[in-house]
């Protein structure tokens, strides 16, 4: 996971932000493209919850917010959150919900890198969900997270593993068989081990507190958290004082 910070425009895969601009008006379609998220949504809002003691009055950035599942939702909770992308598509999609809404929330265009020169410190809270395995170098992401939050703050990491059993459910399963999100939106290539993201993390002052899989229940039809990682992961850290 290599990493370069010099260059802070130039961690962002235009492939993916036509992929995901293209998707644009599914994001808030509840049997649409962003269906998966809709339904994990609930989980990993109450990961991030108990982690932070609540989230009322939290100042929170979302990275890599897309079309605002995430953010809104913790917004709703009570916190001052601010979601960043590069998508212009999802950010319009996201700033109209949240008008329908009433959901009271900021949204700009900005890479991870550029925000965090600007606001370093500055936050409670950092969220990157479902967002590593989309970018060129993970670490910067990673780094310019860390930058964000505030001493004694955490940061919320979230990707897929790099496993034949991730490949097989992510890829064949979802794309191909189930069709629950279209083909192409993964790539087994840019799924992210534990141990590689844990190695970028010791290079930053973020600590490394929780880690745990994410694991999905057809019978139940929800997603719970689990001990196994072999597909879908979270990890909870906090940045050292």
């Amino acid at each position: 996971m290599p990493s370069n910070n010099d260059a802070l425009t130039d961690n962002v895969d235009p492939k993916e932000i036509e992929k995901f601009s293209a998707m644009a008006e599914q994001w808030w379609d509840l049997e649409g493209d962003f269906k998966p998220l809709h339904m994990l949504n609930p989980t990993r809002l109450e990961y991030i919850e108990q982690g932070v003691d609540g989230l009322f009055a939290k100042s929170i950035v979302d990275v890599g917010c897309g079309g605002g599942i995430l953010a809104e939702s913790m917004a709703k909770q009570g916190a001052q959150v601010t979601g960043i992308d590069m998508a212009h598509a999802s950010l319009q999609i996201a700033r109209l919900h949240a008008l329908e809404t009433q959901t009271e929330l900021d949204y700009q265009k900005i890479t991870a890198e550029e925000f965090a020169a600007q606001h370093a410190g500055q936050f409670d809270v950092v969220t990157c969900m479902e967002m590593l395995e989309h970018v060129p170098d993970p670490a910067s992401i990673i780094k310019a997270c860390c930058d964000m939050v505030k001493p004694g703050g955490f940061v919320y990491f979230s990707t897929i593993n790099k496993t034949f059993k991730a490949y097989l459910m992510m890829i064949l399963g979802a794309e191909h068989l189930l069709k629950w999100v279209p083909k192409g939106t993964h790539e087994y290539e840019k799924f992210i081990r534990p141990s590689q993201l844990l190695a970028a993390i010791d290079k930053t002052t973020l600590k490394c507190e929780d880690l745990c899989g994410v694991e999905f229940n057809a019978f139940a039809g929800e997603f719970s958290i689990t001990d196994n990682v072999n597909v879908n992961y979270m990890l909870r850290c906090q940045k050292l004082a």
